[in-house]
């Protein structure tokens, strides 16, 4: 008995351990972080840099990934990215920050823009793409980390081979901090930006002062592409067909405005000041992304970027090495480690973010998820997974990475666009929907060349659905109502009406017929009269996707009958939960009186009310009831007849 009773202990602890900070806040919140302001904020520089270990941590392979793709044509090919990424990301991200000033993106302007099934059902697609953007995030940048690690003429030889256990320590060692706590994240997040950026100004500087003083090396580099191009034209043609797979140089404009609830000030400069980080990052970004491409590849010998070779994964740090010393080069390694390690930080963080504001919000994720720690254990899990499957190479994940993050702009572009010919903005709609096109054509001509991106995306999209819309099975008989007001004339009816008797009525013609007709159903099944305080209580449908919501009670005399009308998504738990109200305003016992509903096949009552809230609403009144209400003879009575 004393094993059992120490196991029992431990078990309990580690399930608190597990659970602690677990949000048991208000369901339709959308999550312990939906527009709560956070506890410190900060100016918006600061918080670009937590951006930056994001995006600016891309130069830590993008010029490797562009010289693969492009070869010689890289820096014209990454020209057009940097074009795209000034107009066409950047004033679509900024559009976003005015539509969605509390940090919920896109996703949230298209489950507006869609409503009811439509919006959420889409909005689950999209939350496949984002944790293949995140998750991928996590393990490319763990991946290239590794790589620095391992190339670096300090590390011992023998571990030449070990990219996969390199990168899974990483990543384990990320989920571990998670699990301890994690904190500070801006001013790390500070500190690492202007430490890496400035290392990149010394390395580029070096770079293009020695291309400058061998002009022979710029003359190879055009042969190389005339060459391979026979024109101009050809040589762009080119480029816009490669151009997709550079799109990780976008990856940090979600997690722009994801970060905008800790920009100091109100809404109107948290607005202004989100847009001032996109715009400095975006600027910022672009001039990196052009000069690293240009140096990188004029200096660098081509097979040095293939597998294998000593710039694959780590084109700046080769430069680094081989023109300022390995004591430079190292510096300039541990800097780029760390940044990549705090950019997986970053993508943790954001998944940690996105998940309780969407699914518990919609019922589709179990209690658990809102706590943070089995969450880093379920996202450490499966980037082990995804490490293992590429095999921790840098390059192969590219794909995954830039499908992901070019589907989140993709579905950023078409909510803007959606919003301003809403809003009767035509000129912004058309521009907008031109660029709109340009990234489908990018994320279509990513998955026809890459489809292992799409494959991932859509494995994440099938497990999201497949565990929401369990979830959601499972919690629907949860009460689910927020909160309960009745105005003042359904006050004076309940407070007039003795013992608490409410005749369910599914409301139609709303004519005197209609009543009279319910009144005589009353009599005959439950002899009720109409003399002895009745109410009629009718529920409709308002949007039967939405999880949880407010009930608000409306009294109405209609036909010489008093009735009680009220909005719902599921009409079972509206009616289980004013029947819980009333008992509890009143201390009366409260009872609902039902007809037995025409025989149908019980499967389709069940998909009726999980999909359009109706069903057969007596025994799923009573369930709601039974669940919410432990003590029998506390709980509020069911009648059907």
């Amino acid at each position: 008995m004393a094993g059992t009773s120490t196991s029992a202990r431990a078990h309990s602890g580690m399930r608190g351990w597990l659970l602690k900070g677990l949000q048991r806040s208000d369901p339709r919140a959308g999550g312990p972080h939906h527009e709560e302001p956070p506890e410190r904020q900060h100016s918006w520089w600061q918080v670009m840099c937590l951006t930056g270990v994001d995006y600016f941590s891309t130069l830590g392979y993008q010029p490797g990934i562009a010289a693969l793709a492009a070869g010689a044509l890289s820096p014209l090919a990454t020209l057009l990215l940097v074009a795209l990424t000034l107009f066409g990301a950047l004033p679509t991200y900024r559009a976003v920050a005015g539509q969605s000033p509390h940090g919920l993106g896109s996703l949230s302007m298209l489950e507006r823009l869609l409503p009811g099934w439509r919006g959420k059902l889409l909005v689950l697609f999209l939350l496949g793409f984002v944790a293949t953007a995140f998750i991928v995030t996590i393990t490319l940048s763990a991946a290239d980390a590794t790589a620095h690690i391992l190339h670096n003429p300090f590390v011992p030889r023998f571990m030449s081979g070990w990219q996969v256990p390199v990168t899974l320590a990483l990543i384990a060692a990320l989920g571990g901090v998670f699990l301890v706590g994690f904190s500070e994240a801006i001013s790390i997040a500070v500190v690492l930006v202007a430490l890496y950026l400035v290392l990149n100004v010394v390395v580029l500087v070096t770079a293009l002062r020695r291309v400058l003083a061998d002009p022979a090396l710029v003359s190879d580099w055009g042969e190389a592409l005339t060459a391979e191009h026979s024109s101009p034209l050809a040589m762009v043609a080119v480029s816009l067909y490669v151009m997709p797979k550079l799109a990780l140089g976008l990856s940090g404009f979600e997690t722009g405005v994801a970060v905008m609830p800790l920009v100091k000030g109100d809404l109107a400069r948290r607005i202004g000041g989100a847009r001032k980080l996109l715009t400095t990052a975006a600027v910022i970004m672009s001039v990196f992304l052009i000069t690293s491409s240009f140096a990188t590849t004029v200096l660098i010998p081509a097979k040095e970027f293939a597998e294998g070779g000593a710039a694959n994964g780590r084109a700046l740090a080769y430069l680094a090495h081989e023109y300022l010393g390995d004591g430079f080069g190292t510096v300039y390694d541990l800097s780029t480690i760390a940044i990549l390690w705090f950019a997986g930080a970053s993508a943790l963080a954001g998944l940690l973010n996105i998940v309780p504001r969407y699914l518990p919000r919609y019922g589709m994720a179990p209690d658990w998820s809102r706590a943070a720690r089995p969450m880093v254990l379920v996202f450490t899990a499966i980037s082990f997974l995804i490490t293992l499957f590429f095999g921790a190479d840098v390059e192969s994940q590219g794909g995954a990475y830039a499908t992901g993050v070019l589907a989140l702009i993709l579905s950023a572009a078409v909510a803007v666009t959606l919003a301003a010919w809403n809003e009767g903005r035509t000129r912004a709609a058309v521009s907008f929907g031109v660029i709109t096109l340009i990234f489908a054509y990018a994320t279509v001509a990513n998955v026809i060349e890459r489809p292992d991106g799409l494959v991932i995306a859509l494995l994440f999209v099938l497990a999201i659905v497949i565990t929401s819309l369990i979830s959601r099975a499972t919690r629907s008989t949860e009460l689910r109502v927020t909160k309960v007001t009745l105005d003042d004339l359904a006050r004076r009816y309940v407070s007039e009406s003795g013992e608490i008797r409410l005749i369910a009525n599914e409301p139609h013609e709303r004519d005197c017929k209609e009543y009279v007709d319910k009144a005589r159903e009353a009599w005959e099944l439950h002899r009720l009269r109409t003399g002895e305080g009745l109410l009629f209580l009718e529920v409709s449908v308002s949007d039967a996707s939405e999880f949880a919501g407010e009930l608000h009670v409306v009294g109405e005399e209609r036909h010489g009958f008093r009735i009680l009308r009220m909005e719902s998504p599921t009409i079972a738990n509206a009616i289980a939960a004013l029947l819980l109200y009333l008992r509890d305003q009143t201390g009366k016992t409260p009872h609902v009186y039902f007809h037995w509903a025409a025989e149908g096949n019980p499967v389709g009552a069940l998909l009726r009310y999980l999909v359009f809230g109706g069903g057969d609403i007596p025994p799923l009144t009573r369930e709601v009831l039974r669940q919410a209400e432990q003590e029998t003879a506390r709980r509020p009575l069911v009648h059907v007849g």
